[in-house]
């Protein structure tokens, strides 16, 4: 049906949920709890997509595999972008891709690579029709 959740490893949970929930105003779902310890977290990213938050040293992950970036469809791209700005965080300027989208960059705080994205009208994900990568 669609991608249910990324789970990422991280070395600090409060910053990551301060990011993920502040910064990018995703809304957190639940906790993970083992004894009295906060481990996890699920944060809500959209219609029954979320990201899933591990402590490192809880869940050891392994590299074999490892997914390059995750993306975040957005309405506005330009309000993201002050936004996350206005929070002290580093974001690239707006790109139009080739596949006709809006696209800028942003790194969470354990330096996974996060992808913002808006589609128009001529995204080639509606529209369809082969492009060539600029990269």
């Amino acid at each position: 049906k669609q991608i249910a959740h990324a789970c990422m490893m991280t070395h600090d949970l409060e910053a990551s949920e301060n990011f993920y929930c502040d910064v990018l105003g995703l809304k957190k779902a639940f906790e993970f709890i083992k004894g009295d310890k906060k481990i996890g977290l699920y944060i809500e990213a959209g219609s029954r997509t979320w990201i899933e938050l591990f402590l490192h040293s809880e869940r050891p992950c392994q590299t074999p595999g490892a997914i390059t970036h995750f993306c975040l469809e957005l309405t506005s791209m330009d309000v993201a972008i002050a936004h996350v700005l206005a929070k002290g965080v580093e974001i690239t300027n707006k790109k139009y891709g080739v596949d006709d989208t809006w696209q800028a960059w942003t790194k969470g705080p354990s330096g996974e690579r996060i992808e913002l994205f808006e589609y128009t009208a001529k995204s080639a994900q509606f529209v369809s029709g082969d492009r060539t990568p600029d990269w």
